[in-house]
């Protein structure tokens, strides 16, 4: 039966998650504001709450260290595999390379390193926090720190798209504005319930079959929740947004760690998150550093075209970096 919930979590995504992109596009252009803040913060939001929501059940519930490393391992491997569908998205964009398509380069750049700083700044804190967890309370101080961050690099990033608006033809002038807010709304709140339903089945899959804290939320759980990310940047690419596209998977990676770690700090009873994780999530987030250079990189340097038929040469790495990453910590004995 699990499997069949799976199946009916999984059509439910791909049918609004198609929506969402759409409406996000009309809105974009209605509004003026421009697919890179539609994407980077309203889309890039509703898309990681599964995660969020998935990461507070397991430090409320489970507790303890169990379930901080099923929390922390969640939003990290999520972030590592939401830079492996820029791959994916790559070899699905028909007119090029993916990171070459898209126009907003430069707040691309500051959104991927936002996410890198906010991550490695993540891994030091794990590091050191068995000497001075930074508790204030029952809250941690690297909650607030990520929390500030996040907030004025967001804001920075969307004055930019407000000063520097990116000018396309009108597409959906016989749509109404209000139908497109309300529809976005119901295609939001489908994607939350979705999702969060789809990493509970994912986290019951694991029970099953006695996987570690940190390879299930690393790698399990954090697929489960990371499939509405797929849905709507693939359904962005295919309305030709990839602007759109990228900034919902770099705006995920920023919003998972500036937000994901005060809430599940708020929700544990057993202190600051960053004091009770194993030093394995270290791992993943170097891993994800790594990835997010590859994909810097691919924007500064803008490939013509692909390198191979398929996929351009950032792809390559990532995929490698991505698929690496997630056998050494499957075999690592970590847990």
């Amino acid at each position: 039966m699990v499997w069949l919930y799976f199946v009916i979590c999984v059509i439910l995504i791909l049918f609004f998650g198609t929506k969402l992109s759409r409406y996000g596009d009309i809105i974009a252009e209605k509004t003026g504001l421009g697919g890179v803040w539609v994407g980077l913060l309203l889309l890039a939001i509703i898309t990681s709450l599964p995660e969020i929501i998935t990461g507070i059940s397991a430090v409320a519930m489970v507790g303890g260290n169990k379930g901080a490393d099923l929390a922390l391992g969640t939003i990290f491997g999520s972030n590592m595999l939401n830079l492996f569908l820029l791959a994916i998205l790559d070899t699905a964009c028909k007119q090029g390379s993916l990171l070459s398509c898209a126009v907003a380069r430069s707040d691309h750049v500051l959104s991927a390193l936002l996410g890198m700083v906010l991550i490695a700044f993540a891994g030091v804190i794990i590091y050191l926090s068995a000497d001075w967890p930074g508790a204030v309370g029952r809250l941690g101080v690297y909650g607030f720190i990520l929390v500030i961050v996040y907030i004025v690099g967001s804001r920075y990033i969307f004055k930019r798209e407000r000063q520097e608006p990116l000018l396309k033809a009108p597409r959906y002038e016989e749509t109404n504005a209000r139908k497109a807010y309300a529809g976005f709304a119901v295609s939001a709140l489908a994607i939350i319930g979705a999702g969060t339903w789809l990493a509970l089945i994912g986290d019951e899959i694991s029970t099953t079959y006695g996987l570690g804290a940190s390879f299930v939320g690393t790698l399990l759980l954090a697929i489960t929740t990371s499939l509405p990310e797929l849905v709507v940047a693939l359904s962005a690419l295919r309305l030709g947004s990839p602007d759109m596209a990228v900034a919902d998977i770099l705006g995920s990676n920023m919003f998972n760690i500036g937000i994901g770690v005060f809430f599940y700090d708020l929700f544990s009873g057993e202190g600051p998150i960053f004091s009770l994780v194993s030093k394995s999530n270290i791992f993943t987030a170097g891993v994800v550093v790594l990835m997010t250079l590859v994909v810097i990189l691919g924007l500064v340097k803008r490939p013509k075209g692909k390198t191979f038929r398929w996929a351009s040469w950032y792809s390559v790495l990532l995929a490698a970096l991505y698929l690496g990453g997630a056998y050494v910590i499957f075999a690592a004995p970590w847990d």
